[in-house]
Parts: structure tokens; sequence; C-alpha cells
């Protein structure tokens, strides 16, 4: 520990300081005259991960400020208010917004309420404009140009999927998140950015929802975060599929998958490997698509990750 020297100024406190100040002195203990008491434990600080972006298909961090229990937040898509992600602890409380690619850019918020109640109230956070890159592919035209029985499937399955992504669980199996830092699943060269607008045979379909990496068949991808399973399919587009839930609405889904070595329930430590690569669905090659859900938008994993 470094010498200390005296300042030739008072310090300046922020908010958190000060509080910190004030309830490391509430909780020491009386004791004998001259006693140290011990100094209760330093509370972790706001999340340094996601990076934030607030951009379409980005993340806001937004301060709650304090509160002696975890407030609940909630996100306006569409006609339904979606949960929000929410860490921290009495000091400070920061919610995890997913920003839907669909976003206008412009003012938006969220709806807060304090879990030992109180009326709700609204903090505000802007959406910058971004453009994204757009991509032309080749793939089986019975791809792009559904028949009436693949369209059905589709259908199906796209049902099944909304239902997968509305889960929101308080905390994964395992107990809470440490740190929201991922690690990314899979090695190899990422081969598609987020965001890319795409045209598949000269048709436009829905904007890149995740991040590609492109790595041979057989090759393990482990968990980023522990999670818990909570889908495993084969599916029209997306091939071979897992979903994760990583608690409070963040999710993440790995798609083209040749093998899936998991079932629904399993739980799993981060870096444990559970699924390897492949190319099945609608594809040009192998590779893993990666996904990160928040608050049912899918969000950019590079934000989770370092660069």
């Amino acid at each position: 520990m470094p010498p200390f020297r005296a300042c030739p100024r008072p310090l300046a406190l922020n908010r958190r300081t000060a509080l910190l100040g004030t309830l490391g002195l509430l909780a020491l203990p009386a004791g004998p005259a001259g006693a140290t008491a011990a100094r209760p434990a330093h509370p972790p600080h706001p999340p340094d991960w996601p990076r934030t972006l607030q951009v379409p298909g980005g993340v806001a961090r937004l301060s709650l400020g304090p509160a002696a229990t975890r407030p609940v937040a909630q996100a306006r898509q569409g006609n339904t208010d979606v949960p929000v992600l929410v860490v921290g602890d009495a000091i400070e409380w920061t919610a995890v917004v997913g920003i839907p690619l669909a976003a206008v850019p412009g003012d938006a918020h969220i709806s807060v309420v304090q879990a030992d109640g109180g009326g709700a109230r609204q903090v505000p956070y802007t959406v910058a404009p971004k453009q994204y890159q757009e991509q032309h592919l080749k793939v089986s035209p019975r791809t792009v140009d559904l028949s009436p029985e693949d369209q059905a499937r589709y259908e199906r399955e796209r049902d099944h999927q909304a239902q997968v992504m509305a889960t929101f669980s308080e905390q994964p199996a395992g107990g809470a998140l440490q740190s929201l830092r991922m690690q990314v699943p899979v090695p190899g060269r990422r081969s598609s950015s987020f965001g890319l607008r795409r045209v598949f045979n000269g048709q436009a379909r829905n904007p890149h929802s995740g991040m590609d990496i492109a790595a041979a068949t057989g090759t393990p991808i482990v968990a980023p975060l522990p999670g818990k399973v909570i889908d495993v399919g084969d599916y029209f587009f997306n091939g071979g599929t897992v979903w994760l839930d990583h608690g409070q609405g963040l999710l993440s889904m790995y798609c083209h998958l040749s093998s899936m070595d998991v079932r629904v329930g399993d739980v799993l430590k981060a870096g444990e490997a559970f699924c390897k690569v492949g190319a099945t669905g609608r594809v040009t090659g192998p590779h893993l698509h990666w996904g990160v859900m928040l608050n049912r938008a899918m969000v950019d994993p590079a934000l989770f990750v370092p660069a």
C-alpha cells in the first residue's frame, strides 16, 4: 500500500462516495474505547459490461439511483410492457436496456417502480441514428421462395420461438450473475456483422440480428455466461438451435449447429461446451450465428465481449 500523503484541499465527494461513507458509519458496531471496527465490504460498482451504445440494436445503461431493494423496470415495445434487466445494489441500481433494431432514433424512456412502494417514474434516454451496411447473399431458392408446406412450418416455428424469447426469470439457475461480460463462444473470424441489411437472392429480408463466427463443422461452442437451456430444436431457417437463459430477460441463441449436446433444463457453467458448429438451415457455409437478447430485443453481441 502506498504511503499516506496529505491532500492540499478537501476531496470532492460524489453521490456514491458520500452514500458509502454514510452507510459505513451507520454499520460500525459499538465496541470498547479505542477499538477498531471492521470496515464493511465495498459493494460492487455499476456494471462495465455491456458497453453502452445507444443506437438501434445497441444497449443503454441507465442509473436508477439508490434503493433498499431492486426496482422494477419496464420498456415499451409496441403495445407491450417488457421487463428490463436491473443490476447493482442498495447504493446504486442500473437498468441494462436492449434497444430494438427497429427503434426510431430520438427520445425514449423506461418506466421504473420501487419494489418497496411508490408511483412509477420515467427514466429518459436518447437513441442516436445508425446506418448499417447491406449484404447480398445467394442461397437455395427454396429458402427464399417458400413452398406452402415450408411456409406453414416456418409460421409454427416462429410462434414457438416467440414464446421462448418471452422468457424472464428473476435469476438464472445456479445463482445471480456476478458480471455481464461474456466470453466469445467459439474462436474464429467474425464473418458477418450485426445489423447488416440482408438481401437473399435479390430479395430484402430482416437485418442480421446476431454475430456470425466462421469455424469448421464440429468446433465446440461454449456458454459465454452461466445459464439454463430453455430450447433445443431444428428449425427451417436457423437449423440446429439452442437458446440459453442467463436471467432477467438476458438470453443467448446459437444457430446452424451440427450437434446439440444438451436438453431443455440443463444448467451450464460459463465456458462449458454444449454444442458444435455446423451448416444447417439457411447458410452459405459452416459458422456459428450467435445472438444476444435483452428485454426481447436482439442486440449486438460485440458489446458484451472484449473488442
